[in-house]
């Protein structure tokens, strides 16, 4: 005997789809609705039961026992929209047993049958069709930010069920008699249940985990999908390949984990009846299939290429507290809770993953972080939500300057609440000390101070940008700055003024927009797009309202930099990747003689990119405020960070300052770097060349390095440190950026006023600009001549682009001249 068995009503209908109205699009034949199968009747012009309180009783013989009887059915006239009362009568559904028993089941409107399109759902009964997943890698533009919410909820296609259990399953059930007593209404389908269970979902989803059996299938590269015909699953994620241990003793703490690539393990979330089937699939091939009641009362199920493991626990709604070791008091940090297995557990009003994992660019950036397979809360101390019984993992972190920690803890039944405690081993702002992000994207103004607090991050340059026709953050630029209670985070709204070829700048501390945002085409600009304006009018017009202009990831888009720098235009350079050239490119400017403070940003563009994990701190020797903390970045006194702390002195003179010799000497230079990160090498830079280094070949974390370095002429001096040999281990981040950090210099003077001059420099400086005006001149778009009224206003659009690259030419050619050097 089949566990639900549908009943032929054929003989019994007595309307078609036509009675429905103008709302024809009903589902008819045989149908699986919530899993269970129903026979509608398939002639159209015969498929239903029609009844109301005009029409006679309808007798469905039945002659056999059921546990329950599943009814699909519709309301087809309500007056509930114009008032009519909750709970109408609509019909009795007698239920007649053998031995002459009859049990007389009320059907009411909105109670057991509904109207499929006024006056709500039905309390006791649900739509045919089942709440569901979103298709996970595919789908209409326009459903772009629904997508988001990863499931829609099961409406009904044609009809509500209801379920009758019976009292006396042991006895026969005769028949169905249906009385009606009201309103207009249909029977579609009625099918018997012989199992011992609840033919509707009645408990909440749980954990299971999948260990694909067969080595094979396991390498794969994720694509699992799990089905239940009789239920819900969630989308299927994997689970980390470390143990629980090897996570809890990683150098990352706090940071990240790499991501699993592979289909296995993995886990999925099911909630289902327990004669449902739940089907796991590698791309399009069943890997097996098992019976969800089998996993509930044996834990483990396997089949030949799998095993299907409940993880399910238990569950607390616990309030966690973060407190501050050395203040007692909540502090900001962002968390991350994990069962053994690896399964997370995010307090509410955050993902477990962001956007499935799916990479976020643009789309739902804030509140939440993702580093390779851990997605964490930003929190401001406090929070709540559902943590699995027994031994959990807990990952917390708040920036560079606090012990991130990683560690198990235990809930108990009927535990509540959760105290944790963060120790700060560093206070760079107690020592002058304070660290900002150069470079923020598509966060709103509240959502980078959440995170930046997460961060112990002081400052947030958030910068709006056109992409295409995409422009982001226009809304939340308000020319001052937004400043905490407490004073101690700031979010200013600048700009990333961008082209793709002359190059993109950052401007700090605009009063007012500096437009055009973007010019010269994708994909900064609009399609089409003209070459407008030049970086270095940008750059004065930022320093006309005061403001601070910095170059960003230097030297790419590598147009128009040697430009603005061979002008004076520019207040800090921003190195965005730890690379050779990066490095390269920034000491040829500063071998040249150019003053360039060294910033660090993020670039951050996605929630897989944390604020700050490239920052700058600078030294301010005044009041914290955002001016004050500009000011020291455009008087060099700052350091690039990716996690360690690090320092500098030559002679006692520190970072940015400029010192002075009589002439040639040697000078004392003391560094040290200290990091949550293993370090393993610490070097001191001399005019590009290293000239002392430490390294411990292990990783630790303190390096301490002095050095007696010979000065023979103007030179500069910066420390750096990062992985053996200065290479770099990369984060788990979206763009694995480097662990390393690098000051800015200390120049030393020799005999005199600092200068440095090199001539290879000076000549690939000059080449650039002469390469900038081939572009302006022979490649870029432009409008003809007499046709657009440009934004500054001249007449002759082609000499005002070339203005700043003739003026940077003949600055380079003076400094040449007053060195006695031909050109």
């Amino acid at each position: 005997m089949a566990d639900y068995q549908p009943l032929d009503l054929s003989t019994l209908c007595n309307a078609g789809l036509d009675v429905l109205g103008a709302d024809t699009d009903a589902p008819i034949g045989k149908q699986a609705f919530r899993g269970l199968p129903f026979l509608v009747n398939a002639d159209s012009s015969r498929c239903f039961i029609a009844l109301n309180d005009a029409s006679g009783n309808v007798t469905i013989p039945v002659n056999q026992s059921a546990r329950r009887i599943i009814i699909a059915h519709r309301l087809l006239d309500s007056d509930l929209m114009g008032g009519g009362a909750l709970g109408k009568p609509v019909a009795d559904y007698v239920f007649r047993l053998a031995e002459d028993a009859a049990i007389r089941i009320p059907i009411r409107e909105r109670f057991e049958i509904a109207h499929l399109s006024e006056g709500g759902s039905p309390f006791h009964a649900l739509p045919d069709q089942n709440d569901q997943l979103m298709p996970r890698h595919e789908g209409r533009w326009e459903d772009l930010g629904r997508r988001q919410t990863e499931v829609s909820r099961g409406t009904a296609r044609g009809y509500y069920l209801w379920a009758w259990e019976n009292p006396h399953p042991d006895r026969e059930i005769e028949s169905l008699e249906i009385v009606p007593s009201g309103p207009h209404f249909i029977i579609a389908g009625v099918t018997l249940s012989h199992l011992d269970e609840h033919p509707f979902v009645r408990q909440g989803k749980r954990e299971a985990r999948l260990i694909l059996t067969n080595p094979e299938d396991a390498e794969k590269p994720f694509d699992l999908d799990v089905e239940v015909d009789r239920g819900i699953a969630t989308y299927v994620h994997p689970l980390p390949e470390a143990s629980t241990d090897d996570f809890v003793g990683d150098d990352f703490a706090g940071w990240g984990e790499a991501q699993n690539p592979k289909s296995s393990p993995a886990y999925v979330e099911v909630a289902a009846i327990p004669s449902a089937t739940v089907t796991v699939k590698q791309g399009e091939e069943n890997v097996g299939e098992v019976k969800w009641g089998d996993v509930e009362e044996k834990k483990v199920v396997e089949t030949p290429r799998m095993r299907v493991e409940l993880l399910d626990r238990g569950r607390n709604w616990v309030h966690v507290n973060v407190l501050d070791d050395d203040t007692g008091k909540p502090v900001p940090c962002r968390v991350h809770f994990r069962s053994p297995e690896g399964i997370p557990y995010q307090p509410y009003g955050h993902h477990n993953q962001v956007n499935s994992n799916l990479g976020s660019w643009h789309i739902d950036i804030g509140g939440d972080l993702r580093l390779g397979q851990i997605t964490y809360a930003y929190i401001d101390g406090r929070c709540q939500g559902w943590l699995p019984r027994g031994e959990v993992i807990v990952d917390i972190a708040r920036g560079f300057e606090y012990e991130p920690l990683r560690t198990r803890v235990n809930i108990e039944p009927g535990q509540r609440e959760l105290t944790l405690r963060l120790k700060r081993w560093v206070h760079m702002n107690a020592e002058g000390w304070y660290s900002g992000d150069s470079h923020v994207h598509f966060l709103s103004t509240q959502g980078s101070h959440t995170e930046s607090q997460g961060e112990d991050l002081n400052i947030v340059n958030l910068l709006p940008s056109q992409w295409g026709n995409l422009f982001t953050n226009t809304e939340d630029f308000t020319g001052k700055p937004s400043i905490s209670q407490d004073g101690n985070n700031i979010v200013y709204v600048g700009q990333e003024n961008r082209q793709h070829f002359l190059g993109h700048l950052i401007l700090w501390g605009l009063k007012e927009p500096v437009m055009p945002w973007c010019s010269d085409g994708p994909g900064e600009s609009e399609l089409g797009g003209t070459l407008e304006i030049t970086m270095s009018d940008w750059a004065d017009q930022c320093h006309a309202q005061g403001g601070s202009v910095i170059i960003p990831h230097l030297p790419n888009p590598n147009g128009e930099p040697a430009a603005l720098i061979a002008t004076g235009r520019v207040d800090g350079v921003e190195m965005l990747r730890h690379a050779p050239f990066n490095h390269l490119e920034y000491y040829r400017y500063l071998n040249c003689g150019y003053r360039l403070p060294l910033v660090g940003g993020t670039d951050k563009m996605s929630s897989d990119v944390p604020v700050g994990i490239y920052r700058t701190y600078a030294y301010v020797d005044d009041e914290f405020t955002y001016d004050n903390w500009c000011k020291s970045v455009s008087q060099g006194r700052t350091f690039h960070s990716g996690g360690p702390i690090i320092h500098l002195t030559v002679d006692g003179h520190n970072i940015g300052d400029t010192m002075q010799l009589s002439g040639a000497g040697t000078v004392e230079v003391e560094a040290w770097a200290e990091s949550i990160f293993p370090i393993h090498t610490l070097e001191i830079v001399q005019a590009g060349r290293i000239v002392a280094s430490t390294e411990d070949s292990r990783g630790t974390r303190r390096l301490e390095l002095k050095a007696q370095v010979k000065v023979e002429g103007h030179t500069w001096i910066a420390a750096r440190c990062g992985a053996p040999n200065y290479t770099s281990i990369p984060h788990h981040d979206g763009w694995g950026r480097g662990i390393f950090a690098h000051t800015s210099p200390v120049y030393v003077a020799c005999g005199g006023e600092w200068w440095m001059f090199d001539k290879d420099a000076a000549q690939y400086m000059l080449t650039l600009i002469d390469g900038n005006l081939t572009y302006i001149r022979q490649t870029a778009a432009r409008h003809e001549p007499g046709t657009a009224t440009h934004h500054h206003g001249e007449d002759n659009h082609l000499t005002y682009l070339e203005r700043p690259f003739v003026e940077a030419r003949a600055a380079i050619h003076r400094r040449m001249h007053q060195l006695g050097i031909a050109h």
